[in-house]
């Protein structure tokens, strides 16, 4: 078996995947509009998000386009072995994934300038600076590349020294990094973002008043100045324990009435009371320990390097193969799972906002959320199930009004 040929077609068949579920994306945009969401965009807001989905979908294709080629010619042309340098295995898988990192970073900073500073700006939705864009960038990449670097070389020191009992014990250590990322998750925003806890008045009193309700307790009500990047709204929950913060963007308190603020804030207590969060935390734990298993079997798999024209085993080049062509063939059954599971937990978080008597203001809350972010009204079923996190908003809406019919609200 030559592993190189076979890599090519995996990573082959991915790509048409991508292309797949891109294809039916841009096909949604001709999907009748549901009647209980017809009212969100008049003519002229329905044309602005046609073009606006027509030059995103280009945008994506382009990008998969360029991701496909850049690493197809990597690996067609042996260049990645040029970085398998001075027989040193550290040394050699650290130089190769810096040189890997920083290209998709590279390639990633120019599609995302496209999106944001190029179809954001022209739509309205772009408020960054070109000095954030840059250091927003700078962070991510300096971020990705020190923590990418730091567990492949973490692997092949363990695996040097311990051969395959690493499994076991790796998988432990990055079930570790799961909870940890999630219980660090809002001190890690504060890098990218600004948090002030939201002020004393009616607002506050009422959120307030709805946890003490429910009986729970979160760190803080904090407010991210998302005004500074984009017009976007939105809300969510994150961190675990002491570390429980409920955000708000700047942006969504501007838009929306003090009652659907509230309503929005019901559906993420939901999240909350229903531990959503630590719940979704066992789907990143399963792909963790899957991403280990592979980089245990790519490792250990000698015959794979001279296919590739290594002379012997790199674990740089070992992660590049988990994540570039491994992992790929087997995201869409993960994502057909967690996105199934995350938009029942959607479900369960409105009917808790209904169920506080908000279905209403949630309701109108959710429509200018969809307005606000051009969102698309009637995606394709299959895209829908294979990949959204969130039910389609004409789903939720008749959700949320036949809760509040069997409450007779």
């Amino acid at each position: 078996m030559n592993f190189k040929i076979l890599g090519m077609i995996l990573y082959a068949l991915s790509f048409v995947y991508s292309l797949f579920l891109q294809a039916v994306k841009y096909r949604s945009k001709n999907n009748p509009i549901p009647e209980n969401v017809g009212d969100i965009y008049d003519a002229e807001s329905y044309k602005k998000w046609r073009n606006y989905h027509r030059e995103t979908s280009l945008a994506d294709l382009v990008s998969s386009i360029v991701s496909f080629v850049i690493y197809l010619l990597l690996f067609v042309f042996d260049i990645l072995p040029k970085f398998d340098i001075g027989g040193n295995p550290y040394l050699s898988s650290a130089c190769l994934l810096l040189f890997v990192l920083t290209l998709d970073s590279l390639t990633g900073a120019v599609f995302a300038y496209i999106y944001s500073m190029k179809i954001d700006e022209k739509y309205g939705f772009n408020r960054m600076t070109i000095k954030t864009f840059v250091a927003d960038q700078i962070k991510g990449w300096l971020i990705q590349t020190v923590v990418m670097i730091a567990l492949t070389l973490l692997f092949a020191l363990l695996y040097e020294n311990m051969g395959d009992w690493i499994l076991l014990l790796f998988s432990g250590m990055m079930i570790a990094v799961v909870f940890a990322m999630i219980f660090l998750a809002p001190y890690f925003s504060k890098i990218f973002n600004k948090f002030t806890p939201l002020g004393e008045g009616e607002l506050r009193d009422k959120l307030t008043a709805l946890l003490e309700k429910n009986g729970y307790k979160v760190r803080e009500i904090q407010v991210m100045d998302a005004s500074r990047r984009t017009t976007k709204s939105n809300a969510y929950f994150s961190g675990l324990g002491r570390s429980k913060t409920i955000v708000l963007y700047d942006t969504l308190i501007s838009s929306m009435t003090p009652d659907e603020i509230v309503a929005v804030f019901a559906h993420e207590l939901g999240h909350g009371l229903h531990k959503d969060t630590f719940k979704n935390s066992f789907i990143g734990i399963l792909q963790m320990v899957v991403i280990v298993l592979l980089t245990w079997l790519t490792v250990r798999t000698a015959a794979i390097y001279p296919d590739f024209g290594f002379a012997g085993r790199n674990y740089g080049f070992a992660f590049v193969l988990v994540m570039v062509i491994e992992m790929p063939v087997l995201m869409p059954l993960f994502s057909l799972f967690a996105s199934f599971v995350s938009r029942s937990a959607e479900y369960r978080a409105d009917r808790h906002a209904v169920e506080e008597g908000y279905g209403k203001e949630l309701i109108s809350g959710l429509k200018k959320l969809a307005k606000d972010n051009l969102s698309d009204l009637s995606p394709s079923r299959i895209e829908v199930a294979l990949t959204y996190s969130h039910p389609p908003l004409s789903l939720r809406i008749e959700a949320i009004e036949r809760a509040m019919g069997e409450r007779g609200a």
